[in-house]
């Protein structure tokens, strides 16, 4: 009965669907646009509309998981779609960074034609289409909400949106899209700009800590080096690897961080690998290596302990092996230890000792590993001046307004009673201090924390 009230509707419905269900599965390269949560709810939607249940349930929920899924990542289902092309990691995407159009095998590009027209059909069934097709088959008065959100502006990849949106055919964009590879990247590295190396694969980080280069200050000529280093990396130049010593809380890591910020629009990015993780450090500098982006591995707080195997890991990658160097790799550690294997008396060699005819010489290693970095840089504790000429410099950037006289009484107390002179205790002291006159409306001389 149902069947009969509404041949055209349904038979309309069904064909279409399952068109778009033949189209999705004879992709060949980009099957992972369709792989993500949205993907996938999609692909469930159009077989539940396909096979509805007899009381349409199954069609209903499918499409709350599919609205659901839109939801979650705020993004229309076309904007979706795109941005998945955009980051997508198969073999073209991978090829197009380190070849130029023209030396594309033929194969590769005929299949990335194809694919890019099935992905348009699935393009233009918008999710107010599918709201009416769950409305047809589940025999519903109105319509299901229909997910909308404004599309958000867009940087880099606005050009390439665009011509994609406006083109009639999208297998025409092949050539647009290999150069885009090609500039931008593919994969996690196009998706993301911060990193952590975790359990033998990359991570990417959703929100890397914002800090800004303009809110250093205090050791401008450290500042300027690894600046000028970096500028070598990005170029394409050969850049150093950069060892940041000295005393605690003087911005060693900020500095390295504020990098990102910096240069991120530069395809800088930025790949944080712990002392644990830097057993792997062979095999993550093989994986970077061709990829479109410039990256520096980040080690933080480095130092090591006797027959660390971590020691022979990174000694590998400063020195070079007989792989070769990636132009578009460098690494940026930090340390409070000037000598990064701690030495202990008992390890000098004396004249009783029969253990080791060149025992000296296995010291000597351990003490010059740094000297392994091309580049050492040192910062030294802050003196008063420079503590106070910090605290000015952010105070003034956090808009606080007290007379200077009072904010540098304040600032040393602060530094008395808790850390000691450094720009970490000055970041604390005027977080501490705007925080107070924001929630008290006043500020006292005494600190009461």
């Amino acid at each position: 009965m149902d069947n009969q009230a509404m041949p055209m509707a349904s038979t309309y419905s069904y064909a279409q669907v399952q068109y778009l269900q033949r189209q999705a599965a004879s992709l060949l390269l980009y099957q992972s646009v369709l792989q993500c949560e949205v993907g996938i709810a999609f692909l469930d939607l159009l077989q539940a509309i396909r096979y509805t249940d007899a009381d349409a349930r199954g069609c209903l929920q499918a499409y709350g998981s599919y609205f659901h899924a839109l939801a979650a990542r705020n993004q229309n289902w076309e904007d979706y779609l795109i941005s998945q092309i955009l980051i997508c990691e198969n073999p073209f995407t991978k090829l197009a960074q380190q070849r130029e159009f023209k030396d594309l095998p033929p194969a590769l590009i005929a299949a990335v034609r194809h694919d890019l027209q099935v992905l348009q059909s699935l393009y233009e069934c918008s999710t107010a289409c599918l709201s009416e097709w769950v409305q047809t088959v589940a025999h519903m008065l109105v319509s299901p909400v229909v997910w909308y959100q404004e599309p958000a502006a867009v940087e880099v990849e606005a050009g390439l949106i665009t011509s994609l949106q406006q083109l009639e055919h999208w297998s025409d964009a092949v050539e647009d899209l290999a150069a885009y590879y090609r500039q931008f990247g593919s994969g996690i590295f196009a998706q993301y700009h911060a990193f952590r190396w975790q359990s033998g694969q990359f991570i990417g980080i959703q929100y890397p800590d914002s800090v800004k280069l303009s809110t250093l200050i205090g050791y401008e000529s450290q500042r300027d080096a690894l600046l000028k280093n970096t500028e070598f990396l990005l170029s394409g130049e050969t850049a150093l690897h950069v060892l940041l010593y000295g005393s605690r809380g003087s911005g060693k890591s900020s500095l390295v961080k504020s990098l990102l910020n910096e240069y991120s629009n530069r395809n800088l990015r930025l790949l944080e690998v712990t002392k644990s993780e830097l057993q792997d450090l062979p095999e993550i500098v093989e994986k970077l290596q061709g990829a479109s982006q410039k990256f520096i591995i980040f080690v933080d707080d480095l130092s090591f302990e006797e027959d660390d195997d971590a020691f022979k890991s990174l000694k590998v990658v400063l020195e070079g092996n007989l792989t070769a160097r990636p132009q578009n790799v460098v690494v940026y550690a930090t340390s409070n230890r000037r000598h990064l294997i701690r030495e202990f008396f008992v390890d000098r060699p004396a004249p009783k000792d029969n253990d080791e005819i060149h025992a000296w010489d296995t010291m000597q290693e351990k003490l010059s590993f740094s000297d392994r970095f091309g580049l050492t840089l040192t910062f030294e504790p802050a003196n008063q001046k420079t503590y106070l000429k910090i605290v000015r410099h952010l105070a003034a950037q956090a808009s606080i307004n007290i007379n200077e006289e009072d904010l540098e009484y304040q600032a040393l107390q602060w530094a008395t009673r808790h850390n000691g002179r450094s720009g970490r205790t000055a970041r604390q002291f005027i977080d501490f201090l705007k925080a107070d006159i924001a929630v008290f409306g006043v500020n006292n001389k005494t600190l009461d924390m």
